[in-house]
């Protein structure tokens, strides 16, 4: 097997921290892109054309995995442009340099569950875009699909290696151990994957490069208060000091969010011919990150 020369843009962010590591045990040549963090191999503006251009041809990569985005809710909704930017723009001048170049270069294209709204579990096909953070996602999926790649729509959880960045389960346990109140929204129900799965997930869609897009999540899912009920139980965190709310009533949530983000996943199932786990399995795994601070 011919090795792969993989460029993973956005390297340094929260799935970024833990997918390279893993991708460096393997015998691919992992090279890294960051857009402001002097520890990836290549920082530059995926939103500048002319960026783009230089450096893609400098690196000539074989497989691109863009894990850029900007996924503050409230962000792209004060500033339609600029997540139009981030998550429309980039991808679109990562697909016009493979169709200029006409290389073998394939793209695996990382997007989200937001598209989603409504009782699930959802298909691919049954997109509902609810807020500005859902449309520019959506829209990077469509310029996404002008070349050779693999779309993942995904949400993942898990213990953060990220500098300056709080995955959901580090809010709960460093809330919860620090005795704050938290409130928990009961309506509110996803599906996500622990970042280490879906890192090998990633895995296995960079040895078979299939063409499409895909949902990836838990092969179930549940309500965020149950979601985060459970984890704090596994960790003996003081589960008294969360309040379950509607999310009518979250005054944190200032742009509305779906409130069934589940999705069916049995294309991506069927496609590598494997049984994804269950959220209450993902939970386990992710606890184990934090019982050496426990």
């Amino acid at each position: 097997m011919d090795m792969n020369k993989i460029l993973v843009l956005g390297s340094t962010g929260m799935l970024g921290s833990t997918l390279v590591p893993y991708l460096k045990m393997g015998r691919d040549n992992i090279v890294t892109h960051a857009e402001n963090n002097n520890i990836a191999d290549f920082i530059f503006d995926l939103c500048d054309w002319d960026a783009t251009c230089k450096f893609l041809t400098d690196i000539q990569p074989t497989i691109i995995i863009n894990l850029v985005g900007l996924t503050s809710v409230e962000l792209c909704q004060q500033q339609p442009h600029t997540g139009y930017l981030v998550n429309t723009r980039t991808v679109e001048n990562l697909t016009r340099w493979i169709r200029q170049t006409e290389g073998n270069c394939h793209l695996i294209h990382i997007s989200t569950d937001h598209v989603y709204d409504g009782k699930g579990l959802h298909v691919e096909e049954e997109i509902t875009l609810t807020n500005n953070y859902a449309l520019t996602k959506y829209a990077g999926e469509i310029a996404a699909r002008q070349v050779q790649s693999t779309i993942l729509r995904t949400n993942f959880i898990g213990r953060s290696k990220a500098s300056g960045r709080q995955s959901l389960t580090d809010w709960v346990y460093t809330s919860l151990s620090s005795g704050q109140n938290i409130q928990v929204l009961t309506d509110v129900l996803f599906g996500p994957l622990s970042m280490k799965t879906l890192a090998e997930m990633i895995g296995l869609v960079i040895r078979s490069k299939p063409i499409g897009l895909y949902n990836l999540g838990s092969s179930n899912g549940m309500s965020k208060a149950e979601f985060d009920f459970e984890f704090a139980q596994k960790l003996g965190l003081p589960v008294h000091l969360m309040s379950p709310i509607h999310s009518s009533d979250a005054s944190f949530l200032q742009v509305y969010r779906p409130n069934d983000m589940r999705m069916n996943c049995s294309k991506f199932e069927q496609c590598f011919n494997i049984k994804l786990p269950s959220l209450a399995e993902e939970i386990t795994k992710s606890a184990e990150d934090y019982y050496e601070k426990t």
